[in-house]
């Protein structure tokens, strides 16, 4: 069975639907960054800065300032905010806090910021919801997309699907984070993921320190 091909859907989708209006959750200016070179050229796009998972306020901050920021900087679109609310996450992170980085806590996250996105689009009629998550090589595009897909059903109203990572767009938003300088954390914003990720920067400088000493 072929993989679906979610960032081609996307470009026929955005192709046939020029000019409408698409809600666009971010989750940081960076993965923004890409994202809308994407598709603001042929849609009117509104950022949705909905994140309560993120660990602490000031993280919460510094991410909305940046992508502001670049917003101003670059015109590309319109913002939407919602104030930062950790008990929504706290909710639905509980009983998972053990899950392991991709698995029932992160689809649970995902839904959540999803769920909230469609709902903002429907009430102020939008034609499509989105998100930028599919940028991140680390997360699972496919789940991601099925999540998107269950809530056009639930919610009434259209999914633009999307893998943003095809055709370099990874690396296209690390080239437009340094062009605008734009603020790139090292984890996806959780406390869950903080902790891991200096768990593997931790492995990595032990390996370090044990290749050297094996070379001396």
């Amino acid at each position: 069975m072929n993989a679906v091909n979610y960032d081609r859907m996307m470009q026929e989708t955005i192709r046939d639907n020029e000019g409408k209006r698409l809600l666009l959750h971010c989750c940081c200016a960076p993965c923004a960054s890409h994202c809308l070179f994407e598709a603001a050229e042929r849609m009117e796009v509104t950022v949705f800065f909905y994140n309560p998972n993120l660990d602490c306020e000031a993280e919460y901050l510094l991410r909305k300032r940046e992508l502001v920021r670049f917003l101003e900087e670059t015109g590309l679109a319109r913002m939407r905010d919602c104030d930062y609310l950790p008990e929504e996450f706290a909710a639905a992170a509980r009983g998972l806090e053990g899950e392991p980085e991709g698995g029932a806590r992160c689809r649970n996250c995902f839904e959540l910021r999803l769920r909230r996105t469609a709902r903002e689009a429907r009430e102020n009629a939008f034609d499509f919801f989105a998100t930028t998550l599919t940028l991140s090589p680390l997360k699972n595009a496919r789940l991601i997309n099925e999540i998107g897909f269950s809530l056009q059903e639930s919610e009434g109203v259209s999914y633009l699907p999307s893998d943003f990572k095809k055709r370099g767009g990874y690396s296209d938003s690390v080239r437009l984070s340094r062009e605008f300088g734009l603020y790139r954390q090292n984890y996806c914003g959780c406390t869950f993921s903080k902790t891991a990720r200096k768990r593997e920067q931790k492995g990595v400088g032990q390996n370090i320190q044990g290749s050297s000493k094996t070379l001396l």
